[in-house]
């Protein structure tokens, strides 16, 4: 409503006491239902980034607790061809993890490995070496590697000391 119309009832409102008590009601009751809107929005506003801080929060602790992994293969038995020891659980795995910590077989001597993961049809996930060392008494070998595009599954881990044959072992992409 333009001002020059709403002149006449708000001369009515100045003059007449029960309709400005009205007036001041409704507008009360206006304010009120504004203060719960934006109460309610505000709330909203704190929940959304209070999930959001939480799932923000678990992912980088699980991609601080995924960025290392271990593959411990000192109580394995070598299997130098691609079908696993018969009766073995294969090793598990996270996708995304940046560096592999693998301890050795008892006995694997320090020097220079080859690591990869392969496909059942022999295709190569990640070829990736380093030294190992010995170290009371257990030979570990830490690599680089990134498997995080992989799709979880049965794989091969397969390590050797050139110029030797490969070692396989079962391996889960999870």
């Amino acid at each position: 409503m333009p001002l020059s119309e709403a002149e006449k009832w708000l001369d009515h409102l100045g003059s007449c006491s029960p309709c400005y008590k009205d007036f001041s009601e409704l507008r009360k009751v206006r304010e009120v239902q504004r203060n719960r809107t934006l109460l309610a929005i505000a709330a909203s506003i704190l929940v959304a980034v209070g999930i959001a801080s939480w799932v923000f929060v678990q992912r980088h602790n699980e991609t601080l607790v995924a960025q290392t992994a271990v593959l411990d293969l000192r109580s394995r038995s070598v299997s130098r061809s691609t079908e696993p020891n018969p009766g073995e659980q294969p090793l598990e795995l996270r996708r995304g993890f940046s560096q592999l910590n693998i301890y050795l077989p008892l006995g694997s001597p320090e020097g220079a490995y080859e690591v990869r993961i392969v496909t059942a049809s022999g295709d190569s996930l990640l070829n990736t070496g380093g030294p190992a060392r010995l170290n009371d008494g257990v030979t570990s070998l830490r690599v680089k590697g990134d498997a995080i595009f992989a799709r979880p599954g049965p794989y091969s881990l397969q390590i050797r000391k050139p110029p030797s044959e490969w070692s396989s072992y079962p391996l889960v992409l999870r």
